[in-house]
């Protein structure tokens, strides 16, 4: 049976100039989640990424403790959702829909909590049958490149196989909906959760693939406690 690891990239540096970069404790992650492919024989034939620097750089310091060199391929079909262009674009016709989103964007969105609330509704919005703005990617482009994006990995690398995607939450999000059957409407509930770092496991044989588990970051957790250090992150 062959495997695919979806792994959410390490924590950016929210609030910075320059958002796309892990911060010095995302870097600390990605190097713990190397570490904990390398010692529980996890190791990849291949890793994929999308092109942005948070993801190429998780990959990268993943594989560095892989123990012989892996192919990195990327693939900007596993970038992130465009947030920040669809707050651009959408959120005022969310705000004209929902008072409660209006009162935080008026507030401003320095906190983190605030942002993802902003986040959950305009992305809600997206997905929705409402939602036809021709000057942002639609939710059926976006969701439908995924899935393709998954499904030439598959046919690409072949039977018996351990892939490594490293992407970002939202697309992590949006495969698993897909690989559960589940529409737009139910994909922003496993979007949300999503730990930095996080391990998805899918199957897959042929055509056909299935989740084994999903956002699983025990692995931090139990590391950290061991080292004394917090590598557990939302955002």
């Amino acid at each position: 049976m062959a495997a695919i690891y979806l792994v959410r990239h390490g924590q950016a540096s929210f609030g910075a100039e320059n958002y796309d970069k892990l911060s010095e404790l995302g870097c600390r992650q990605a190097t713990v989640a190397g570490e904990y492919f390398r010692d529980n024989t996890i190791h990849f034939d291949a890793v994929y990424s999308g092109d942005l620097s948070r993801q190429r750089e998780t990959a990268r310091l993943a594989i560095a403790r892989q123990p012989s060199a892996v192919p990195h391929h990327i693939d900007p079909r596993f970038n992130e959702i465009q947030n920040d262009e669809q707050l651009r674009y959408l959120m005022p016709e969310v705000i004209k829909r929902n008072p409660a989103v209006k009162a935080l964007v008026d507030k401003g969105l320095s906190a983190s909590k605030d942002y993802q609330k902003v986040i959950d509704a305009v992305f809600n919005y997206w997905v929705s049958p409402e939602c036809d703005d021709s000057r942002i990617q639609s939710w059926a482009e976006f969701s439908g490149s995924a899935r393709q994006a998954v499904a030439d990995v598959m046919r690409e690398q072949g039977s018996g196989k351990t892939i490594g995607i490293f992407t970002s939450g939202g697309t992590l999000a949006t495969i698993v909906a897909q690989v559960l059957g589940l529409g737009g409407e139910q994909t922003y509930q496993l979007y949300e959760p999503v730990f930095n770092c996080s391990v998805t496991q899918l199957f897959y044989s042929g055509a056909k693939i299935s989740l084994s588990r999903f956002n699983d970051c025990s692995y931090l957790q139990v590391l950290g406690e061991q080292r004394g250090e917090n590598l557990l992150t939302y955002r």
